[in-house]
């Protein structure tokens, strides 16, 4: 107890660090419930190409920003060309990042994986298409029918802007329509999908009727259209911790997380069937994983990684694998129930 202005008040136990908390584990709760985690057969590569990016959410798990100098080298690049022609089971490969467009080998890469003959997202955040010298970025996706994944955390100017910062909104809905005029987002093969983040310490609502108001509300006052909408999770890490942490919030939000720990999410997880390649070639299991440098059990770096036969192989987990299985779950390509 402590006196403040002649009151006798509880002590406050300040917070710790986070790196010094003791933080829930995955792997026990897995065990308790008879789960294993493993790998599936390798069908999406998904590939970030670098931490620069012309905005700095407050969400962003992989701390991207303006001023972040980690961009893929041109050795790295080839020997993901080569990795995926010498691997028939890779469908799709993920280019994220940052920004994924402002890596100068974006274009090759893509030219190249299209020539194989795969399937090509590129997670855009829309405002990139109107850079110096991108001008003619959404005409090249097009003319390779590459899948965007935009993100769009809400249909409201003021949700968005909390989040990506003034200006944004305007932008993001520039670059909808200019995708819509290319005809992305017409139920043709240029398929536009958006993806909605909680702006705050909560789990997302249920895909199906959000993405039916997100429709109504950007059709009718904006005249924009879009393939689908995909739910995701905040995973607590990197920013969006500290930004938990900042606001006192973060023992709450991995407390939402693990009392909505649904085991049937735990079958339709991303790390089953993705591989993660960093932008220096480092593997690993999932985008989050890659945020908190746990690299892949099996093989370090891309130039040890002989093939993506990795069917059967463990999975490195932590507490923030709470967040892909809290509720309906999420993956990259959103609710997984």
């Amino acid at each position: 107890m402590t006196v403040q202005n002649g009151l006798l008040m509880p002590a406050v136990r300040p917070r710790l660090p986070l790196a010094q908390r003791q933080l829930p584990q995955f792997e026990r709760a897995l065990v308790e419930r008879g789960l294993e985690l493993r790998r599936g057969a390798t069908t999406t590569l998904q590939v970030n190409v670098g931490k620069l990016c012309n905005q700095a959410c407050h969400h962003c798990h992989v701390e991207a920003g303006p001023l972040r100098t980690e961009i893929m080298s041109d050795e790295v690049a080839s020997r993901i060309v080569e990795i995926v022609e010498r691997s028939p089971g890779i469908a799709t490969v993920d280019f994220t990042g940052g920004a994924p467009e402002l890596n100068p080998h974006f274009t090759w890469l893509v030219d190249e994986v299209r020539r194989l003959g795969r399937h090509v997202i590129d997670r855009c955040n829309l405002t990139v298409l109107f850079e110096p010298g991108k001008e003619h970025l959404a005409e090249f996706l097009a003319e390779r029918e590459v899948e965007i994944i935009a993100s769009m955390p809400c249909y409201s100017e003021r949700n968005v802007e909390e989040q990506r910062g003034h200006g944004v909104f305007a932008k993001s809905i520039a670059g909808l329509r200019r995708l819509n005029a290319l005809g992305y987002g017409t139920d043709g093969p240029r398929t536009l999908n958006l993806v909605y983040n909680p702006n705050g310490a909560f789990l997302p609502p249920s895909q199906v009727p959000l993405e039916a108001r997100y429709k109504a509300e950007l059709a009718a006052n904006f005249q924009v259209t879009f393939d689908r909408l995909f739910t995701i999770t905040n995973l607590p890490i990197a920013r969006y911790a500290d930004y938990l942490d900042s606001q006192g919030l973060f023992d709450q939000y991995m407390s939402l997380l693990v009392t909505h720990f649904n085991p049937q999410a735990v079958t339709g997880v991303m790390c089953r069937s993705l591989i993660s390649v960093g932008w220096d070639g480092t593997l690993y299991d999932c985008d989050f994983n890659q945020m908190l440098d746990i690299p892949l059990k099996s093989a370090r770096s891309i130039f040890e990684l002989a093939s993506v036969d990795l069917e059967g192989e463990g999975i490195a987990t932590g507490a923030h694998c709470f967040g892909c299985t809290a509720g309906a779950g999420s993956s990259c390509g959103g609710s997984i129930l």
